[in-house]
Formats: C-alpha cells, structure tokens, sequence
C-alpha cells in the first residue's frame, strides 16, 4: 500500500483534474492537516511540484507510451506523473518512487500496476528525452520544459517575446518565496521569529520581509498571530489603499490586504472590509480575530451592489481576475483556465469599477489591482473605466513603487521582482 501523503496526493490531483476545486482549498482540508508535519511538507511538494512541471512530466512520459498520456485512465495518469515528479525531481531512491507509484496504480486501477511499473523503471534507467532549444524553439520549451499549456504559451511568447516568455515560465516553476509582515499588536513579534530560527530579510515594499528557509516555521508563527505569510507584490497593492480616513476593501477576503491597511492607518483610519461570501467573510473573520485589529469593520456586502450610503476616503478592488500571475503557489489555474476566460473575467471586472466609483468621495482614490499579468483585465479595463469617467485620472504612486513604475500604473512580475505579479492603477477622483 502507498503511503498516507502519496495516496493523498493522487485524490488531491484527480479532483484539481475534475476541477471541482483549487488546490489552495484542497491542501487546506482537514485530512492534509492532520498529517504529520513532515508527511504534510512531503505531501504538497508532491502536489504542487508535479502540477507546476505537468507539461515537463508528460514530455517525459510521453515517449514510453504507447497512446498519448490523456486517453490513458485519470488515476493512472495522475500515478504516473507523481512517479515521474519523484524520479526527475526529487531525492527519493528510484526504486521507492516506482513501487509507490505501482501501489497507487493498483489502487486506482489494478490492471494498469504492471504498465505503471515497466514505463517509470524504464525513464529512470534512460531519463528524459533531450528538451527543445529555448532559443531555437521557444514554444516547445515553454510547453514542455516551461509546463505551459499551449495556448498560455503561444500568448506569451506573442507577448513577450522569447526571451521574456522563456523568462516569465521559468521563474513560475520556482516555489513561490516566504514573504511575510509581522503583527505590530505583537510586541516582541520579530524576537520570536528569531527565537524560532528563522532569518528575516527586508524587501523592497516597506514593512516586507523575506526568509529563504523555514517556511514550515513560519507557517507556525503565522497560526500564532506573529506574523502573516504575504506576497511582496500583494502588499504593495495594500499599502496603495492606506490613505487617512474611511477606507473600504471591497473584496476582502482572505483579509490580508484589509489588516495591513489597518495595521497601516492605526489611529489614523479605519477599514471596512467588505465580502459576499459567507464562508470567506468566516475565515476574514477569523483571520481578523486572529491580528486583533481594532480599526476594521466587517461587513457582509458584494462589490456588485455595495450598500453603503457614505463616500470614502480611498476604495480597494482588488478585483477577481484569471490568478495568472500567482502560478508559483496555485499551478492549477493553467490547466484549468482556457483563454476565454481573460474577456469574462474583464467584463465582471469593468463591472465592479462602475458600482464602486460612486462610493468614492471628492478628492479620493480607487485603488484597482489584480494579480494578473494579462493586458484584458489590466490596462484594457482601467482605459474604458476612464474614458467612461472623466471625474478620475491615474495618479502618481509614492516615489519608492518607482522599481515598479510601467506608465502611470504599478506592475510586479515573478522574474524581475520576485514575487506574484500584480497590477495596480491609482485613481483619484
């Protein structure tokens, strides 16, 4: 029998293949929690790892097989790749990872053990095919070694260029960095992240902090309260929003962006965060509890029809959008995401900005983000919402965003800054 965080891990990516769910939701079930630490940290490299480098699996499987890998059965499939993922990736024996993988497949589908078996002894006796050129061929590598579905690859490279594209892919393979914030209403908040072995470093937004090892650590302190486990770009969006005053987070949830706001403003402000659905206006509230703000409001409301009969000194939408830009920690989306999607998710977005404008008072600012690179739900969206409201104009960021400067709006990207990438334009009434 396979071990309880393979057998895990193959339900995990059988049901992000359904598409039943993300892969933030599944790897925060109560099952994953319950593993052991280590087990758990074993468990979501196998998950993640094997979802960023999908397309660089197959290309590898792809020729020890005797049909292409999609008409083979789904657990099957999944079986293989998690071996493949072990073998071409991990530091596990190989014969480990084949009998793990055989043992997966009988438990999925009996028939296929002996298949499974003779394809992944195989690729670790003989290895991967020789990649495509990214030079030469650019979208060959960006589908196979950059694990790209064809469409996304074929945007980019039209795009960005090759170097750009081959660039961008590369630093989405990457596990994502441990930023983080610590809690200012924890005094001695930094001391116990040193206690705990960790070894902070600042980022360019103020306030950031970076550790290159002891995520699990941090992932502790942040259940505590200590500190809270945030992307670079996305509290660069949140810093954008901290102006004195009233100001509302029209999208909240999960709430980081509303608690740094607060933590940002202290007296001088104070936040309402805004969300529709109950079960994430639960884990905001919680999360809200967790800090101990005491300048944030919560209030059950959609951006769609927002409720409020004030104006304020700043709105947030960080508006739903494709998550292109977070594929280092959510590498599901691409497989799952078709192109268009990008036009839907733009027409809900521009949406949004028209019944949130008029909650915006005199001399305020909109603040619009998303964390996604894509020019549809970016600059598309916020040049109509312009065109259509002469009343708001782009307005200039605070002199250190310069790093992230592109025009009159602020961009973070993974293989210049580091971190997600998001999109940000100011717009002051």
């Amino acid at each position: 029998m396979a071990t309880p965080a393979r057998r895990l891990a193959l339900r995990i990516l059988l049901d992000c293949e359904r598409g039943s769910t993300t892969v933030g939701d599944l790897l925060a079930a109560p099952q994953v929690s319950a593993l052991p630490p280590r087990d758990r940290a074993f468990l979501q490299e196998l998950v993640l790892g094997s979802l960023r480098r999908r397309g660089q699996l197959d290309f590898a499987l792809g020729p020890l097989l005797s049909r292409p890998l999609p008409e083979t059965d789904a657990g099957v499939r999944a079986a293989l790749r998690l071996g493949a993922y072990e073998i071409l990736q991990l530091r596990v024996p190989d014969r480990a990872a084949v009998s793990e993988a055989v043992e997966l497949a009988r438990e999925v589908h009996p028939p296929a053990a002996g298949f499974v078996n003779a394809v992944l002894r195989r690729l670790a006796r003989e290895g991967p095919p020789a990649a495509p050129d990214p030079v030469l061929d650019p979208l060959g590598w960006l589908t196979t070694q950059g694990s790209l579905p064809r469409w996304l690859a074929e945007r980019w490279l039209g795009r960005l260029g090759p170097g750009a594209a081959v660039a961008r892919a590369q630093a989405m393979l990457a596990p994502p960095p441990a930023a983080f914030r610590l809690n200012p209403q924890v005094p001695d908040a930094l001391e116990r992240v040193v206690r705990a072995g960790l070894i902070p470093e600042p980022l360019p937004v103020p306030g950031a902090l970076l550790v290159r090892s002891g995520a699990g650590t941090a992932a502790v302190l942040a259940g505590e309260g200590v500190l809270y486990l945030q992307d670079m770009g996305a509290q660069l969006v949140a810093h954008l929003a901290a102006v004195p005053g009233l100001v509302l987070d029209a999208c909240a949830a999960p709430g980081g962006k509303a608690t740094l706001i607060a933590d940002l403003l202290g007296d001088a402000g104070r936040v309402v965060a805004a969300e529709a659905s109950p079960r994430r206006l639960r884990t905001l509230a919680a999360l809200v509890a967790r800090w101990g703000s005491t300048n944030l409001r919560l209030v059950a409301a959609d951006a769609a029809r927002p409720p409020f009969g004030c104006r304020f000194d700043a709105v947030l939408l960080d508006a739903p959008c494709s998550g292109l830009g977070t594929l280092t920690r959510n590498p599901d989306i691409k497989w799952r995401l078709h192109q268009e999607a990008l036009s839907r998710q733009a027409g809900r977005q521009r949406r949004l900005l028209e019944t949130l404008a008029p909650c915006v008072g005199s001399g305020g600012r909109l603040i619009y983000a998303t964390c996604s690179p894509e020019r549809e739900e970016n600059e598309d969206v916020v040049s109509e919402f312009l065109a259509r409201h002469p009343d708001f104009a782009p307005s200039e960021p605070p002199a250190w965003t310069a790093p992230y400067r592109d025009g009159p709006f602020l961009r973070t990207t993974p293989e210049g800054h580091g971190c997600d990438a998001f999109f940000a334009a100011i717009l002051a009434r």
